[in-house]
């Protein structure tokens, strides 16, 4: 199905509590929840990585980067495996664990508004909320999750 210049296909993932909106042409895969391969010293958010594809790939949980907790894999979770937008990610792909199947929406002008009912940092995994008909997605920051990813493993490799 081709997209016009104001339409896009992103994917609604399911976190514990909220929904992160990313555009389809960002996410590389969705796989099976593996348990990650965890790093000695790392934060609570970073939780390891799994192999996929030949490389290694950290995995991340967005709850954790947003200071609450990890929630428990059950049989539905899953791994979204996201397009690093910069080079200091060796795999160039990073995961963010979901707690259900991604749902592909289509995205207009007319059905994407702001949604000014949260406030975020500055600086955090959150740019802001949007509002699509009757979802509220988290649009995440992708940048600083690349960049707090690479920093911690960084440190956790020195």
């Amino acid at each position: 199905m081709p997209t016009t210049p104001d339409e896009l296909f992103c994917l609604l993932i399911a976190l514990d509590g909220d929904r992160l909106l990313l555009p389809r042409s960002g996410v590389a895969e969705v796989v099976a929840w593996a348990e990650p391969t965890p790093m000695a010293g790392a934060p609570a958010w970073y939780l390891g990585t799994v192999p996929w594809n030949g490389k290694t790939v950290p995995v991340l949980s967005f709850e954790a980067a947003s200071g609450r907790a990890t929630p428990p894999a059950s049989g539905r979770t899953r791994i979204v495996l996201v397009h690093a937008l910069g080079e200091r990610i060796p795999s160039r792909v990073f995961g963010i664990v979901t707690q259900w199947f991604p749902q592909t929406v289509r995205v207009t002008r007319e059905v994407l508004k702001p949604d000014p009912t949260r406030h975020f940092a500055e600086v955090g995994p959150a740019l802001c909320q949007v509002r699509i008909i009757n979802e509220t997605p988290l649009i995440p920051d992708l940048e600083w999750l690349e960049s707090m990813i690479a920093d911690e493993t960084v440190v956790g490799a020195g």
